[in-house]
């Protein structure tokens, strides 16, 4: 893991795992922006998330769903706000 901690932007996105089947991440944010790549990459890299299934539609966008660890970060820091 390449950080301790998420940050504002990758909580975000973490966040909305929390409460989706598997822990599936979105790949639109709530104003319908797709999610930055290079916000998925760092999560990627970090541990936070791992890929879920290629999307056969747009196979360039990676569909990930939320990892333990991912999860225990994004709760610790919604109970830490």
């Amino acid at each position: 893991m390449n950080r301790s901690r998420p940050s504002d932007t990758q909580l975000r996105w973490l966040r909305r795992g929390l409460d989706q089947p598997g822990g599936k991440l979105p790949l639109f944010d709530e104003d319908g922006k797709r999610i930055s790549a290079q916000t998925v990459r760092s999560c990627l890299e970090a541990g936070w998330a791992e890929p879920w299934f290629a999307n056969p539609t747009k196979p360039d966008w990676l569909v990930c769903k939320l990892t333990e660890t991912g999860r225990e970060a994004a709760a610790d820091a919604a109970t830490a706000s």
